[in-house]
Parts: structure tokens; C-alpha cells; sequence
């Protein structure tokens, strides 16, 4: 990793990860490491801490691969268990959901772009596994494709349980963020099975299944 990575200004700190400013080869980037947990063997935890980061590396580059908007990878050094991504600047879904000026057309654009790009990762085999409103920005605003942000809990060759969950947690979003969801919920369903039209149909049984699991638990 070059001296442009050094570690800059922290911007947010996860369970798993600090999120630091950078500057790579003259552009504005992010660092992410993976932190140390004391509580792990140390040859145990920089064993997961690698892994984990060769992981998430490769579950970008190939989600990029199927067409789906990620932060590039600019750089990787698995023995500090760190990777260095493009910086991407736009709105969150979260805050598209909670901006009253957005008129509701470029709001049900923004969501269906958000659907075929989760289709398009889960036809491809890929969970995102923390999908949360949060987690997907529009670079280009609302009327641009949705970026998935952070994809360190999905998994490639998942399950459709896992594939039900990214749907669900999309779905709750859409109902706890906006006053009136249902044409939201049809619009990102509609993009889904645009990105996935082989598996739509059985991934949306299972969220729905996890929904009345959730709901009567």
C-alpha cells in the first residue's frame, strides 16, 4: 500500500471495521480496516481479519462484474487486513426516503434502480447480507443506478434464506422510512425481478415467509 493510503481522518468505526479518508494517487478514497479483537487468539483473529478482507475484495469485483454499481477497489493489503475503495459521493437511499422535496416519481426511480441492482447481485450469486437503506448510494442522484455500499456480510452462493433476508430488510426500510411505502415496495419488487427474472419469484416467497416470521416471533 502506498504512502498516499496513510491513515487519514476517521469517518465512522463499525463492529468489524474503521472507515478513514485517504487520498490515493492524488484521489479522494476510502480506507477501511479490519480492527484487532482482543478477546481472539491473535493467530485466530489476523487468520479471520485476512480472510474476511480477501472476501469482501472479491465479492466487489465481481459484483461489479455482473453490472452492479460498488466502490472500486484501488488497493489491498491483506497482511494489515485493509483495502483502499473509490470514494463515492451522492445521497443514501435513507436520506432520499426522508427528504420531502424529492418528488415521489424520482423516488420510485431510485428504488426500482435499487431492485434490479439487488437482482442483478442475487442472479449472480451474491448476498449483500447488511442491506440496510444506508448501505446504497445514488453517485448520479436519484435518477442514476443505486451503489451498494459495504458488502462485508454477504457471501457468494447463498442460500435463499440469505437471499429473502436482503429483500426483507429492504422492504422494513421502505415501511419504517415513508409515510406511504406500498407504491415504493411495488416499484423495488418490480426492479427485482427485472435484475433476477429467474429466481424473483422464489426469492420474494422466502422474504415473505421471513416477514410472518418476524412478525409473529
Amino acid at each position: 500500500m502506498g504512502e498516499d493510503a496513510s491513515p487519514g481522518r476517521t469517518i465512522a468505526r463499525g463492529a468489524e471495521a474503521t472507515l478513514r479518508r485517504v487520498e490515493w494517487m492524488g484521489l479522494p478514497a476510502i480506507l477501511k480496516e479490519r480492527d484487532p479483537k482482543s478477546y481472539r487468539p491473535k493467530a485466530l483473529d489476523d487468520r479471520l481479519r485476512r480472510e474476511r478482507t480477501r472476501t469482501e475484495a472479491r465479492l466487489l469485483v465481481d459484483a461489479h462484474r455482473f453490472g452492479v454499481r460498488t466502490p472500486i477497489i484501488y488497493d489491498i493489503d491483506l497482511a494489515k487486513h485493509r483495502l483502499v475503495l473509490e470514494q463515492l459521493a451522492g445521497p443514501t437511499l435513507k436520506e432520499l426516503l426522508e427528504d420531502p422535496a424529492l418528488p415521489p416519481e424520482s423516488l420510485a426511480t431510485a428504488v426500482r434502480h435499487l431492485g434490479e441492482g439487488l437482482g442483478r447481485l442475487h442472479a449472480g450469486g451474491i448476498s449483500h447480507g447488511d442491506l440496510t437503506s444506508s448501505n446504497v448510494m445514488y453517485p448520479e442522484g436519484p435518477e442514476g443506478p443505486a451503489a451498494f455500499l459495504d458488502l462485508s456480510m454477504g457471501s457468494r452462493s447463498p442460500g435463499i434464506e440469505e437471499l429473502g433476508i436482503d429483500l426483507h430488510l429492504v422492504e422494513e426500510d421502505l415501511k419504517s422510512l415513508h409515510a406511504r411505502p406500498d407504491a415504493l415496495v411495488r416499484a423495488f419488487l418490480d426492479g427485482y425481478a427485472v435484475g433476477n427474472p429467474a429466481g424473483a419469484s422464489d426469492v420474494r416467497a422466502r422474504a415473505k415467509a421471513i416477514q410472518g416470521r418476524v412478525r409473529y416471533a
